[in-house]
């Protein structure tokens, strides 16, 4: 056996499980303790600067710059008397992950002494250094200058012995830089839209938040294991490794007794999580071996994503106290399922009622409808859109995986709410209404519809759930804010077209009722292309959602076009979510990563197979040829090493191969480099270079079966799979 690998085993046989303290007993002790929640503002708060941030956490009002130091005085109270000796401004730039510089409340005097100082101005805003932050073209390298923004409605909170800020991050022009800027906007633009919408049921909604519950998936390995395998450290994934004779088949992971190594780990982690006002209900092993899951409770939108952002950062620090690594790519190992992030969305009134789940009355269940069917024809109109904003190099590798819903968008309803809106696109509608217990005269009839009306569908993208829409087809290493600000924008803009084309029915003197029907009705028959109810794994749907008029885009430098699309422009435009300068930035952005990511897999597929795989193999090759030779000098016929002579023969077949198509793809890499426009550079990796990832790991997993085991360097499926 390798040095490597064997070391790495080693030290997987010595773990030792760590005794995991909790705070207390009781989760409700210790949850929140280390954020600057509602509660410890109102404790540290005067009254008047308690009322102003409440304020612009509910309502968006800009906090005065003196209300801001007191702010700033009372929240660096609070973090200096829970150990805090820094700040940083937490932001979320286009990179993916989250960033933070972080300064010292130290200031010297003039004395020579010190005092501990934060001031309004430094919660605020600040002015970190933007030169190496993604921008696609809003501004050049040499000018460095970006500002971040305070976030009030995402409260602070201490990790370690730091105060982190929330904040947006933008340009010196204006500009979005990060994923925060455009969702606040989207969710800005939905909250008009839907109050609007809300006034034809109910006058006293004054305002509608997005609701999100995010499940996480990860698969977790050993350090020492992850560490002797190059490409899982580079890329997230292994690029080669042949599949274990046991891996999922047996289907025996799911919902298992967790491991106890992981189960300690999760302990951590979500105590941790916990105490930062995560709140984390469900975890459980999934379906691939080292697989697990993690769930917490619906929050608001904004709050759900920072806490996932904050969450995955966690998960990776408390796995190293572990001796685990968190692999949070969407495909780290072929042939086994991948792992996605389901974004559970919903819309929820001030008045506590969540708009997509259906009422007891034919008129709740009316307002129910005229939201749901606004969400099927919102992704209907703008499934491209949709489709791009859950693109990336990584879920390419996921998406129709038979573990993970198609690249087709599609919504399914299950077969109630299928003939609830059925019966409404084929009945006639009439002028006369009076509402009655059971249906309203001259309106199809409105059934109680109740909450759990749905099966699940794991092979949709866009699923309704009873009370919510799943959208499942998000990658488990991705910033939610992407889909969501796409989700949120276009229901936005579904709104107000819906509203526009009611209010001009009642204006030709239609009832208020029959006009919602009316459009209702419309939109049904519209969207009805998206709605599908069966196996969005089989051959059968590619081709009817090709004849439905459908997309089927695969690969995200195409998906990515949609960004920039005249109608996305205008899209954007009227909702103020993005710019035009804006958009083509996040399109730049998006193809110059999926390209990069693309020539590291390349970079190292060519290493791995010229320094490792193909030494291996040599030297095992030459251990079977004096193996032969010796056979042959003591006169034993060529019936004796048969077998031998047919693996050396096998091993050059292979090794050739490599060697050859390794050759090819440097050669095609080249060309690709020299490629000007970014998108056609994106797509030759994609057609040209990646092509030859598949047949070279084949030849490689191949070597793998045939190297002698103790000769073979890179630890294989079997080992990183199953956790001792």
């Amino acid at each position: 056996m390798s040095n490597t690998r064997f070391q790495a085993l080693q030290a997987v046989l010595n773990r030792e499980i760590p005794d995991i303290k909790l705070p207390s007993s009781k989760i409700s002790d210790y949850f929140g303790v280390n954020v600057f929640d509602k509660k410890k503002m109102k404790e540290f708060l005067s009254s008047d600067a308690y009322s102003v941030i409440i304020d612009s956490i509910d309502n968006g009002v800009p906090i005065p710059r003196d209300m801001a130091e007191q702010v700033a005085s009372s929240m660096k109270a609070w973090a200096i008397s829970k150990g805090a000796t820094h700040y940083t401004h937490w932001f979320q730039p286009l990179t993916g992950t989250t960033a933070e510089k972080h300064d010292a409340f130290f200031e010297p005097t003039a004395d020579g002494g010190a005092i501990e100082r934060f001031s309004g101005d430094a919660l605020s805003q600040q002015e970190p250094d933007a030169s190496s932050f993604p921008s696609g073209g809003i501004r050049n390298t040499f000018e460095a200058r970006g500002y971040t923004a305070w976030d009030p409605s995402s409260p602070a909170f201490i990790i370690g012995r730091t105060l982190c800020i929330p904040t947006v991050f933008v340009s010196y022009t204006g500009e979005a830089l990060d994923y925060k800027v455009p969702l606040l906007k989207a969710l800005n633009a939905l909250d008009k839209a839907a109050v609007d919408v809300c006034h034809y049921f109910d006058k006293s909604i004054e305002k509608v938040n997005a609701s999100l519950g995010i499940e996480q998936e990860y698969f977790l390995v050993d350090t020492a294991l992850f560490n002797a395998r190059p490409d899982l450290s580079l890329t997230g994934r292994t690029l080669f490794g042949h599949m274990s004779a046991k891996n999922q088949q047996l289907e025996d992971h799911y919902f298992g007794s967790i491991p106890s190594r992981v189960y300690a780990f999760m302990q951590d982690m979500e105590t941790e999580a916990l105490q930062l006002g995560i709140p984390l209900k469900t975890r459980h092993n999934e379906v691939a071996p080292s697989q697990f899951e993690c769930a917490p409770v619906y929050e608001e939108i904004n709050l759900a994503i920072d806490h996932n952002q904050l969450l995955m950062d966690i998960m990776d620090r408390v796995a190293q106290r572990h001796h685990f690594k968190v692999l949070l790519h969407e495909k780290p190992y072929a042939g086994i399922n991948g792992s996605g992030k389901h974004n559970n969305w919903s819309l929820i009134t001030n008045t506590g009622k969540n708009l997509l789940s259906p009422g007891k009355t034919p008129k709740n269940n009316l307002m129910f409808l005229a939201f749901f069917v606004n969400t099927i024809k919102a992704v209907h109109d703008h499934a491209d859109l949709l489709r791009a904003s859950i693109a990336s190099v990584n879920n390419d590798h996921r998406l129709g995986a038979n573990e993970a819903p198609p690249a087709i968008i599609s919504i399914f309803l299950g077969s109630q709410l299928t003939e609830v809106l059925d019966e409404i696109d084929t009945s006639r509608l009439s002028k006369k209404i009076k509402e009655e217990n059971s249906l309203w005269q001259g309106i199809p009839k409105i059934p109680q519809i109740l909450k759990d009306n749905t099966d699940r569908n794991r092979t949709s993208p866009f699923a309704f759930t009873g009370n919510k829409f799943e959208l499942r087809a998000v990658g488990s290493s991705a910033n939610s804010a992407s889909p969501m600000t796409i989700l949120n924008l276009i229901m936005a803009d579904q709104l107000k077209k819906f509203k526009y084309d009611v209010d001009k029915l009642i204006k030709k003197g239609e009832k208020k009722d029959v006009a919602l029907m009316t459009i209702i009705k419309r939109y049904i028959k519209e969207s009805r292309a998206i709605r599908f109810e069966g196996n969005g794994y089989s051959d059968e749907w590619e081709k009817e959602a090709e004849a439905r008029g459908l997309a089927n885009v695969k690969t995200t430098p195409k998906a990515l076009d949609a960004l920039i699309t005249d109608k996305a422009e205008l899209l954007f435009e009227e909702t103020g979510v993005f710019t035009k300068r804006e958009a083509h930035a996040r399109h730049e952005i998006l193809l110059d990563s999926f390209y990069k990511k693309l020539q590291i897999e390349a970079r190292v597929i060519g290493e791995l197979v010229m320094n490792i795989i193909i030494p291996a193999a040599l030297s095992y090759q030459s251990k079977l040829v004096e193996n032969v030779k010796g056979l042959k000098e003591i006169g034993l016929d060529k019936n004796s090493y048969e077998a031998q002579l047919d693996i050396i023969n096998k091993i050059s077949g292979h090794v050739n191969f490599l060697k050859q198509n390794v050759d090819e793809m440097i050669e095609e890499r080249k060309k690709a480099n020299k490629i000007d426009d970014l998108r056609d550079r994106a797509i030759s990796y994609d057609e040209k270079v990646k092509t030859y990832f598949a047949p070279i790991r084949y030849h490689a997993d191949k070597l793998e079966t045939l190297v002698d085991d103790r000769l073979w360097p890179l630890p294989k499926f079997r080992e990183l799979l199953f956790i001792k």
